[in-house]
């Protein structure tokens, strides 16, 4: 056995035993201590800094007596990229690369702890007409006698059919186990609840006594890559009853899915790992759902779950290898029907999940979902409906014809490759206004009400920069005269002699948004040229897979644009219009429409009709695949320019 380490994370102050060459990310895991790693552990995004502090800082650095670089690996050529010789030599690491071979105090800064999201999922009032798959009857049975010994499961199908037209029914073992006491102790009146689909006669997944028979819930699950939204639906009325959401425990191993599928590559219990997190998270949303509403877990009978395909595959525990390579083929197309406890979920033992079918590539469930709330096949109107999450889906047609295709977008958007850049948290900043001229600089931070301006410096404390945030820096630093259409920084800046503007080698290379004394990470937050760079990569593939749609499709310009998700429900789309995000139309017919992907799968939670027409619409939407479209890279390079219309 080898050796074994004591190692403390400040300021936390968690503290664990390690073993020799353990990694410091995966020990702080374990440990329960948060830190940003949006590459998932590859070395490659740089968000995992911490500081290795000196002999004495903590009792355990005292006790060891070595040095703090002596007790750690060489600093790898990723840290030397990433962090500079200066910073290594001051005790920087990235968590990631470093592996332990001592006793450790290690401080993480407050820019590489992993703060809470703010997860903005909340349910929409639009509903569909009550066809659930799960339904209650009340039946009254007749009790046996000598002259009719007619066995128990017998004589509740035969009453099944007498007063609810209900034939060629089954039942779950479970259910059978339990009837012969269930039904005497009910005196023969008991509710049964049945859960159906449209190709089965139905199964009786559940008997109690029809007094009181509790409640019928379902619960509708979006599994989104970065965030996780949960809402508990009353199965009888159609109402959402209570919705409860959560950052997707999954970004521990990887903001973005690529990490995730390198991940269960890397680690031989990497796919168990990631499914069994999912799913505990469902679980604990489902629990705080029900406690919030006054019901239990035994009455959530059905569960309805969208995700793109990873999130799919990884929910399910479906091997993801085969996903993750060229020509990136699912494991299943068509929705999936399982018992809920066969993945893990535990809610009522009889309790079926459906998910949702997969278009192609990594277009999933979750945008079958989104098509099916919007309806795209019912309009006169040619639609391109927008998901900006993580990933980028579009989805572009009518009545006649529906495309779709998917591009990177969020993991910029989002903050994974801006320096300080982070996800919708409290300390984020949100909103910016640039004053041309002057280059005075206001923001709005969550977590405080009003532009910074409004409160004392000290009250202020940004961290970092959210997606929003990030669209209207761009769109701002254009519209001032900071940076040029082409993305670059206006050589004249160096002219100024404004504070705001950073110079680098005679050149100016970063704008300050918020100065250190705003901050509560000790040093300014600025927008880099690296920065813009990364946003127009992200916008330039969103607005590129558009256009390649619109040219598949005949047309010039879409009628409506929605932007579905919630990170597309707080981008303003004024500034999305004016960095030529999205094709150029007035800002009048853009339209957020929050968690779409969320309203689908609760229509489908409360509609049959709905699951089918998700299943007509993961066939009927003609999925066009960017890397091999002949315009594309064309297409992409225009699109990178700083301009609304072309």
């Amino acid at each position: 056995m080898g050796s074994s380490y004591t190692v403390v994370f400040q300021p936390s102050g968690r503290r664990g035993r390690a073993a020799e060459g353990e990694d410091l990310l995966t020990i702080a895991r374990n440990l329960g201590v948060d830190i940003e790693s949006a590459c998932g552990g590859k070395g490659a995004c740089g968000k995992c800094r911490v500081r290795l502090e000196p002999p004495g800082a903590e009792d355990v650095g005292a006790a060891s007596g070595s040095a703090p670089l002596a007790a750690v690996s060489t600093p790898t050529q990723a840290e030397a990229r990433l962090l500079g010789l200066t910073a290594l030599a001051a005790g920087m690491r990235l968590a990631c690369q470093t592996q332990v071979a001592g006793d450790l105090v290690v401080f993480v800064p407050e820019e590489s702890r992993r703060a809470a999201q703010v997860v903005r999922k909340e349910a929409s009032d639009r509903t569909v007409p009550l066809d659930a798959a799960i339904k209650r009857y009340r039946v009254a049975l007749q009790q046996p006698t000598l002259e009719d010994a007619t066995p128990d499961a017998e004589r509740l199908l035969s009453a099944l059919v007498t007063e609810h037209g209900l034939s060629g029914l089954t039942l779950d073992f479970t259910v059978l186990q339990r009837l012969p006491g269930l039904l005497r102790r009910a005196g023969w009146n008991v509710a049964v609840t049945v859960w159906r689909t449209g190709s089965q006669a139905g199964t009786i997944v559940d008997v109690r006594p029809g007094g009181d028979s509790g409640r019928l819930l379902g619960l509708a699950v979006d599994v989104g890559t970065t965030t996780i939204a949960a809402y508990l639906t009353d199965l009888e009325t159609g109402k959402v009853v209570a919705t409860e959401s959560a950052m997707n425990p999954q970004v521990a191993m990887g903001d973005d899915v690529i990490s995730r599928l390198y991940h269960t590559t890397r680690d031989p219990d990497g796919l168990a790992q990631l499914q069994s997190t999912v799913v505990q998270e469902v679980n604990a949303l489902g629990a705080r759902a029900v406690e919030r509403c006054g019901a239990a877990l035994d009455d959530v009978f059905d569960i309805v779950a969208v995700g793109n395909t990873a999130m799919h595959h990884l929910f399910l525990g479906l091997d993801v290898r085969a996903l993750g390579v060229a020509p990136f083929v699912a494991a299943v197309r068509g929705a999936v029907d399982i018992l809920a406890s066969s993945v893990g979920l535990s809610f009522h033992p009889g309790c079926r999940l459906h998910v949702l079918p997969v278009e192609a590539g990594f277009v999933g469930a979750d945008n079958v979902a989104v098509v099916i709330a919007e309806e795209p096949y019912k309009q006169d109107e040619v639609l391109l409906i927008v998901d900006i999450g993580t990933n980028g889906e579009l989805v572009l047609g009518n009545r006649l014809r529906m495309l779709s295709t998917s591009c990177a977008t969020g993991p910029a958007l989002e903050g994974a490759h801006i320096e300080f850049g982070m996800r919708a948290a409290p300390g984020a900043i949100e909103r910016i206004r640039i004053e041309p001229g002057t280059l005075d600089v206001r923001f709005k931070v969550i977590g405080l009400e009003g532009w910074h301006t409004d409160y004392p410096a000290a009250q202020v404390m940004a961290r970092g920069i959210c997606g929003s945030g990030i669209i209207e820096a761009a769109a701002e630093m254009l519209a001032a005269g900071v940076i040029l259409p082409d993305g670059g920084f206006d050589p004249r800046l160096v002219d100024l002699s404004n504070e705001r503007i950073v110079v680098e080698n005679g050149r100016p290379r970063k704008l300050v948004i918020a100065r250190p004394e705003e901050t509560a990470i000790g040093r300014a937050i600025t927008v880099s040229l690296k920065d813009i760079r990364s946003i127009q990569l992200a916008k330039g593939a969103l607005r590129a897979g558009a256009e390649i749609l619109l040219s598949r499709y005949g047309a010039e310009k879409p009628d409506r644009v929605i932007l579905a998700g919630a990170f597309g429900s707080y981008i303003d789309p004024q500034y999305a219009l004016a960095i030529g995000m999205l094709p150029h139309l007035e800002s009048e017919r853009v339209v957020s429409v929050g968690n779409a992907a969320g309203d689908g799968a609760r229509f489908a939670l409360l509609n049959l009709g709905k699951r089918r027409e998700a299943a007509w619409v993961a066939l009927a939407i003609e999925y066009v695949e960017l890397a091999t479209e002949p315009g594309f890279q064309k297409e992409y390079l225009e699109a990178m320019t700083f301009h609304a219309g072309r």
